[in-house]
């Protein structure tokens, strides 16, 4: 575990606003540069959006990778923690209507008109702390729970932007979510591993016999690779429970989510190809594959 220092009786300090001296830059331009920035396989699921619809997911995973920096790049987990109470402020002003970051002021037109809930966006913001307060997790029931907030919940928000009719969308999206966080674990693991931190359950570890001492040492062996393939599995059979979930009524809407669905398998698929080579490098998609991807799976959902 890792010690969280005592918090200080301070104001939390705000986290560095870029548009403060970039003049000219709107809040969604910021949010637009945030996503594209991060190389992430969302930005693809977004390119072929209605626009209004395109604004506003893009504003809720800037939002999300804002508060995900926090923890990212702490070096002080007292001030991460002071900077994660600062964004719970900031999202009481959201649903007070009045906003001051660039990423929570371009969202502001969208939490009415698509009714994202306050206490779901507190739940993104919960997982963010655990990740300063916690470096293992004993079992699937602890891991199932950080999942739910870092990527379930996001997955609930996003749906609910998308739009739905049929409230097995929101169970759809939820696992979908879950789906894609596992794929990330185990993308990560030796990145996550140089940080200290270890995502794999320690029940699984044990039954594996893989200790966690090799995963920090990045070692690689027969064991860890029966771990992983035991891991994939769950990660496809969440993947095709959420399928299985999502309402044909409500599968146009929600396309974006069937192509960031997509790309994270496509990439899970090259990383069960690879061995689980995952403890000394990370393996990625091309962009152009990813778009390919994309591109292919919003036709046949048209």
């Amino acid at each position: 575990m890792l010690q969280s220092r005592r918090r200080q009786a301070l104001t939390p300090p705000a986290p560095t606003l870029p548009h403060q001296t970039e003049t000219g830059v709107t809040p969604d331009q910021y949010c637009q540069e945030k996503v594209a920035q991060s190389g992430s396989s969302f930005y693809y699921s977004f390119l072929f959006l209605p626009a209004e619809r395109r604004r506003a997911i893009t504003a809720l995973y800037a939002w999300c990778r804002e508060v995900d920096d926090v923890v990212d790049n702490a070096h002080d987990p007292g001030l991460a923690h002071q900077q994660l109470d600062w964004w719970r402020g900031e999202l009481r002003h959201l649903f007070e209507g009045e906003p001051t970051h660039p990423v929570t002021q371009a969202l502001r037109p969208h939490v009415k008109a698509a009714g994202l809930p306050h206490a779901e966006m507190s739940e993104v913001l919960d997982g963010m702390e655990m990740d300063l307060t916690q470096s293992r997790y004993l079992d699937e029931i602890g891991l199932n729970r950080y999942c739910h907030c870092v990527a379930g919940v996001v997955g609930t928000l996003s749906a609910r932007l998308f739009g739905y009719s049929d409230p097995h969308t929101l169970v759809f999206a939820e696992k979908l979510g879950l789906s894609l966080q596992l794929v990330n674990i185990l993308r990560d693991v030796g990145e996550d591993a140089r940080r200290g931190r270890i995502y794999l359950p320690v029940d699984t570890l044990q039954r594996f016999q893989v200790p966690a001492s090799e995963i920090l040492q990045g070692k690689h062996s027969e064991r860890f690779v029966a771990l992983m393939q035991y891991r994939a599995g769950r990660a496809r059979a969440l993947y095709r429970e959420a399928l299985d979930l999502l309402p044909r009524q409500d599968r146009r809407a929600q396309r974006a989510g069937l192509l960031m669905g997509a790309i994270y398998h496509a990439l899970l698929d090259e990383i069960e190809r690879s061995d689980f080579q995952v403890l000394n490098q990370r393996i990625a998609l091309t962009p152009l594959r990813k778009l390919w991807i994309a591109w292919k799976t919003w036709l046949r959902n048209s």
